[in-house]
């Protein structure tokens, strides 16, 4: 069919439908033109120029959009999560498979967003913390919110069957907050104000739940029993009553999760680049000396070298896996 034809047509009918039409017969016109672009190798010509008179709509979106060169932190956070470990059968005081979902659903934020030079992980919290000069939906605080939230929530039920023996009895829900820092003191502060918290809290549940599963307390005689405590006291506790050196549970529940993107290599002398990867390490954050052993954070941004050990972490080592799959993949299909 000729082009022209059907676009005079259009215009024949533009002329008998009359004014109270004039709506309808544009769409059918552009409708038209549409369907036809690809003939002219152009762009549909409504994607081209505002056709609709609803289009002022649109001057009511806010301009979110985020100020230059500050570090954005994007937490999210486990709504009613203390019903949703109950209900799940959670270990307490801490699961480590349960941690490990939560772990997992970082790895696929940061596998995602390019841009996020450091993610935190405790209990039913993640911190994503995106590099200053990141142009992510030019900078738009609602887009990078939702987005992450949102991404985060779905990893989680995705791998939730990959760490757990139970299935969901119904689909946890995060919220999320966008967190801006000007420097890096305030950015560093922040985490170590996050892994501080991971500290007190964790230290109150270990000793918390020994008393009830083990010396047989109610859960208001425990409180009591712990009410006014300080650290030192709740040490002392779990290692007079329990044999417990709290210094030597495992970091992950001491210190939370830290993810990296790093290069992923055999030795400190191997000469390839590695391969790049989200790397969970269990670290102190507070300390100067994490910042001067990650100095691609704070300086100019290049995963740094992350050398393998025999003991390489599960959520490390399937990402490796997944990675060799894709390459083996690809091979066959160039064959």
């Amino acid at each position: 069919m000729n082009v022209n034809n059907k676009v005079a047509l259009t215009e024949s009918e533009l002329d008998i439908h009359g004014q109270n039409d004039v709506n309808d017969t544009l769409y059918m016109l552009l409708d038209n033109l549409v369907n036809y672009s690809w003939i002219f190798n152009q762009t549909p010509v409504y994607m081209r120029m505002a056709c609709s008179r609803y289009e002022y709509v649109k001057s009511y979106e806010q301009d979110d959009r985020i100020l230059p060169n500050v570090w954005i932190v994007v937490r999210v956070d486990g709504k009613k999560f203390h019903k949703f470990s109950n209900a799940h059968k959670f270990e307490k005081p801490n699961d480590e498979n349960a941690l490990n979902v939560m772990n997992a659903a970082g790895v696929a934020v940061m596998q995602e967003f390019r841009d996020i030079v450091l993610a935190y992980g405790q209990s039913d919290e993640y911190s994503f913390v995106f590099r200053k000069d990141t142009a992510a939906f030019k900078r738009r605080a609602s887009k990078l919110l939702t987005y992450v939230t949102s991404l985060f929530s779905t990893s989680y039920v995705m791998n939730w069957p990959k760490w757990m023996d139970r299935p969901l009895a119904y689909a946890p829900c995060f919220d999320g907050r966008t967190v801006l820092y000007p420097s890096d003191e305030n950015m560093r502060d922040y985490l170590s104000w996050r892994q501080a918290d991971v500290h007190v809290n964790n230290l109150y549940n270990t000793a918390f739940w020994k008393l009830v599963l083990e010396s047989g307390l109610t859960n208001q005689q425990a409180e009591e029993r712990l009410r006014g405590t300080l650290s030192g006291d709740k040490n002392e506790l779990l290692f007079q009553q329990f044999g417990i050196n709290y210094n030597n549970l495992p970091a992950m529940y001491r210190k939370g999760t830290i993810l990296l993107r790093k290069r992923v290599v055999q030795s400190e002398d191997d000469q390839d680049k590695g391969r790049q990867a989200i790397v969970p390490i269990h670290d102190d954050l507070i300390g100067a000396q994490f910042w001067k052993k990650h100095t691609e954070l704070l300086g100019k941004y290049v995963p740094g070298k992350y050398v393998t050990s025999s003991n390489v972490p599960r959520l490390l080592e399937e990402q490796l896996s997944e990675e060799l799959d894709e390459q083996l993949r690809d091979k066959a299909n160039i064959s």
